[in-house]
């Protein structure tokens, strides 16, 4: 068999695969947003179904051969061409999937589907001793697969593991390493301090009970629709719906949904959580769709995911320029905010407040959130921290992080709904992803010039265009620390981040 012929025997398979996953997505998306309440014991049997038959295609032989019939020919030979992207991933998770066992595949799986729905049901009940066998269970499945991995290795163009959580990070952020992430975040969390401390000692105190007046959840749910359109996001090729934990979900082409949660007393949660998402589904309706169902289609690590999100939500959705465009139209859409003066709202909306809810937190305190539970992670997965005591441990680093402390569970070590689905590793992309987003912005506006002129007239085009040349047509054909400096010019740095943070917030508390 020629090169090329194994290669599109590799394309074949391999894009039947990706069609069996994306049912797997949608039946996630309808388990986070419509499935009756009983549904759940049979979806969860669903999805372990769907895992075992993925395990099996992934683990299939003839992948091998094909493998072996195209590494080392001409198709491959520079490394960043599409074929080279595909063979390359599709070689490490082959060889990722041989070395797990199916029933920890299965396991897995049906793991992360009963953590998930225990998560949503416990967490109300600020229940965390009924939670913990769940977590304890996976947490041993997540460390079983981990030391597994480590033995795999990572892509060849990335570091080594050189402990197991790098092994888990790497499965969100490929090439990221913790040895790498802690000087980063240290030098990161040394700036934010600095600036949090400023800022509180301003005296200035924004008034943010004009965002906790009536907003009326389809009022809201208009409105979002309205700055969905205008933003660029496709809504024939999506949808907005209601959930209690936000997400954003690509089912394949044509089918990237949204998600949101509306609060009728809380204007934040509903309108910045769905730009938020926005910026999710517009990286995802963004990428190259001829290479769908192929590593070179999809995004390259959630870290870059974010940057996007975060972008829509917050260099984009907080700036003055974007709400002198739409506060106008969100005062006829909300009665409650007819009294309210523009310089008011903008400030309000970027209130910053030490917190205990990672989701609503602002600018300058989030990624202090984010700092706690990778140093949780870090602990947990070295050994130095046993899971009975991460209530303790949490509230030890927010008292010292943020000044604040969790009285109850719900709102402390059970508020995210990472862990209830195994995703330890995950939280680290977060923070990665406000760097990414200042880096790519800043860079943006050397080559566009001053973006906010543009978003007051509604002008939101040119900046998504520039988006979708430099970041989503690329796919996963560059490693995220490659892309960034590729389209920046400069490796990935706090420092941007920290700039635009300074600028910001000196104009608003006048520091």
């Amino acid at each position: 068999m020629t090169p090329e012929a194994a290669y599109q025997k590799l394309l074949e398979f391999q894009r039947e695969t990706a069609y069996l996953a994306s049912l797997g997505a949608l039946a996630a998306w309808d388990q986070r947003t419509m499935i009756p309440k009983k549904g759940h014991e049979h979806r969860a049997q669903q999805m372990a179904a769907l895992a075992r038959l993925l395990h099996q295609r992934m683990t299939d032989p003839r992948i091998g051969e094909w493998l072996g019939g195209v590494e080392g020919s001409p198709l491959v030979q520079d490394p960043f061409s599409d074929a080279a992207v595909n063979v390359r991933a599709w070689r490490l998770a082959y060889e990722r999937a041989r070395a797990i066992p199916e029933r920890l595949a299965v396991e897995l799986a049906q793991a992360r589907s009963e953590g998930e729905t225990a998560w949503e049901a416990l967490r109300p009940q600020d229940d965390w001793k009924g939670f913990l066998p769940y977590l304890r269970r996976l947490y041993a499945l997540v460390r079983e697969e981990a030391g597994i991995l480590m033995g795999v290795g990572p892509d060849p163009l990335d570091p080594p593991f050189l402990e197991v959580y790098d092994a888990l990070l790497d499965g969100y952020e490929p090439g990221a390493r913790a040895k790498d992430l802690e000087p980063l975040f240290a030098r990161l969390r040394q700036g934010l301090r600095g600036l949090l401390d400023r800022i509180l000692g301003s005296g200035r105190r924004p008034d943010t009970a004009l965002l906790h007046r009536p907003f009326p959840a389809e009022a809201q749910r208009g409105f979002a629709l309205e700055l969905l359109r205008a933003c660029g996001y496709d809504l024939e090729a999506g949808r907005l719906d209601p959930t209690a934990h936000p997400f954003a979900i690509s089912i394949g082409p044509g089918d990237v949904r949204i998600t949101t949660r509306y609060y009728e007393d809380f204007f934040n949660a509903g309108i910045f959580g769905t730009l938020h998402e926005m910026g999710h589904a517009l990286y995802e309706q963004g990428l190259p769709k001829e290479h769908w169902g192929t590593p070179r289609g999809e995004a390259v690590s959630l870290g870059i995911h974010e940057s996007q999100s975060r972008t829509w939500e917050n260099l984009v959705g907080r700036s003055l320029g974007f709400w002198e465009r739409f506060f106008p139209r969100a005062k006829e859409v909300f009665p409650s905010l007819k009294d309210v003066r523009l310089q008011d709202f903008h400030l309000a909306v970027n209130a910053v407040e030490p917190s205990l809810i990672r989701v609503e937190a602002d600018e300058v305190t989030y990624n202090l959130h984010i700092l706690v539970r990778l140093e949780l992670e870090l602990a947990l997965f070295r050994g130095e921290l046993a899971l009975e005591d991460l209530p303790g441990a949490w509230e030890e680093r927010y008292r010292a992080y943020l000044g604040v402390a969790p009285k109850d569970y719900k709102d402390g070590v059970m508020q995210d709904v990472h862990w209830s689905g195994g995703m330890f590793g995950y939280f680290p992309t977060y923070t990665l992803g406000n760097l990414y987003a200042a880096q790519f912005f800043a860079k943006a506006q050397e080559e566009l010039g001053p973006l906010e002129p543009l978003f007051a007239r509604g002008e939101f085009r040119p900046f998504l265009d520039w988006s979708r040349t430099k970041i989503h047509a690329e796919g996963s054909r560059y490693r995220p620390r490659v892309l960034v400096e590729r389209v920046t010019g400069a490796p990935l740095s706090e420092r941007p981040f920290l700039t635009y943070l300074e600028g910001k917030y000196t104009a608003l508390y006048g520091l």
